[in-house]
């Protein structure tokens, strides 16, 4: 796939952002995105880029204040409205100065910076642009995640990173890259010079979890190695037992998709040693112990359907993880796919998921637009793509023909 020219931005990866001296304070970007909204109602192109370049000049100020007004601004205007046409010529210019927020700024800046970016990615679309998106933030955001940095910080640049690589990836191997990086704050291991292995945080680790799970989603039908995934499923299957209840139900949902993408499925004869036809001492054993596994989560699901809240519990996130697990277990002895629907506009149009898979792209879109959900699947088509939602009718999404990105 060609990529675009990457056009360079007036302190682009250098100091300038910085230490240029300051312009007239920028008391514009606190009302820049009302601007935005009358430049849209009148539908005048020309206000609308005028508006844009006021964010764009406010993120080269040396004050720190003035570019995080202009980034929340921005992020802003990202969710409310659909800035494709507007932002195509203009993307590289903005990503660069993303990039340097998130590299010199604050954490609150790195943290608007970097679901700006993910919000560039979506309303950029599939295509060259978004895959230039991932390429150019991809060694920033991994940074963050490597220095394990502030736990706000880290956990927007998981969100970013699984949504640029969601929109952005080409390949299995591009996408490989990022569940690297995200499983490793998942579970660490200690290098070479460090003898105790750091653990994130619970926060952390929710989102770690939420973001490698979506990502996950992607890899369709392409061709997994099993033998690969019995650590990884194993090591899941611990945080069933985390005291927070929000990684409990994070890596439910990780090995409810396990459970859907055949990740646990190794059948005698596939396992089946070369010479002998029956199973061996280390492949059959492979088989042995994914069955035991499949069982062992089964267990845990169930018990947590019905965990008894305790004095002091939190009855809606109680509810909400015994719900969650009653799915699971539905979905690991009976084959039960979880369905769900909500209207995205008017009477007709209803947008209606019945996988694993679907849903947890529902879900990670949901949270990461926040109230610019509804705004972009009604008008974005990358989202109308990926739920296969048509203009004139509701589709509901077949577990048969998993509605992805398609590369």
């Amino acid at each position: 796939m060609g990529r675009s020219k990457k056009s360079k931005a007036r302190g682009a990866g250098g100091d300038d952002l910085l230490d240029s001296s300051d312009a007239d304070s920028v008391g514009s970007s606190s009302t820049a995105l009302s601007d935005l909204s009358i430049s849209y109602a009148t539908e005048n192109v020309n206000s609308h880029e005028f508006v844009l370049d006021k964010y764009i000049d406010a993120l080269y100020e040396k004050r720190g204040s003035t570019r995080e007004a202009a980034l929340a601004s921005l992020v802003d205007a990202f969710e409310s409205f659909m800035l494709g046409g507007l932002v195509e010529n203009k993307y590289a210019t903005l990503l660069s100065l993303f990039n340097t927020s998130i590299k010199k700024g604050s954490t609150k800046e790195a943290c608007l910076a970097s679901r700006a970016i993910g919000l560039l990615s979506i309303t950029l679309g599939a295509g060259s642009s978004s895959h230039e998106t991932m390429v150019e933030s991809h060694p920033q955001l991994s940074k963050v995640l490597q220095t394990w940095s502030d736990a706000s910080k880290m956990i927007s640049a998981l969100d970013c990173l699984a949504v640029v690589t969601f929109v952005g990836a080409t390949d299995l191997a591009e996408t490989e890259v990022s569940l690297k990086a995200m499983w490793d704050v998942i579970h660490p291991k200690s290098g070479s010079n460090v003898g105790t292995v750091r653990k994130p945080r619970p926060p952390v680790l929710a989102a770690a979890l939420s973001a490698w799970t979506f990502l996950l989603t992607t890899i369709g039908s392409w061709r997994i190695n099993t033998d690969s995934w019995k650590e990884p499923i194993a090591f899941l299957s611990t945080l069933l037992g985390a005291e927070d209840r929000a990684v409990r139900m994070a890596a439910g949902e990780a090995l409810a998709l396990c459970f859907e993408l055949n990740l646990l499925d190794i059948s005698p004869s596939e396992d089946a040693d070369d010479d002998t036809g029956v199973p061996g001492s280390s492949k059959g054993k492979l088989f042995l112990d994914m069955q035991a596994l499949k069982a062992k989560i089964a267990g845990l699901a169930s018990n947590l359907s019905a965990e008894a809240g305790g004095k002091g519990a939190d009855k809606k996130n109680l509810s909400d993880q015994r719900d969650l697990f009653q799915r699971i277990l539905d979905f690991v002895k009976y084959g039960k796919c979880p369905e769900e629907s909500m209207k995205i506009a008017g009477k007709r149009d209803v947008l209606r998921v019945a996988s694993w898979s679907e849903l947890i792209q529902l879900n990670f879109f949901k949270r990461f637009l926040g109230r610019g959900f509804l705004k972009h699947v009604q008008d974005n088509g990358l989202l109308q793509d990926i739920f296969n939602i048509k203009a004139d009718k509701a589709e509901t999404l077949s577990s048969n023909d998993k509605v992805k990105l398609r590369h």
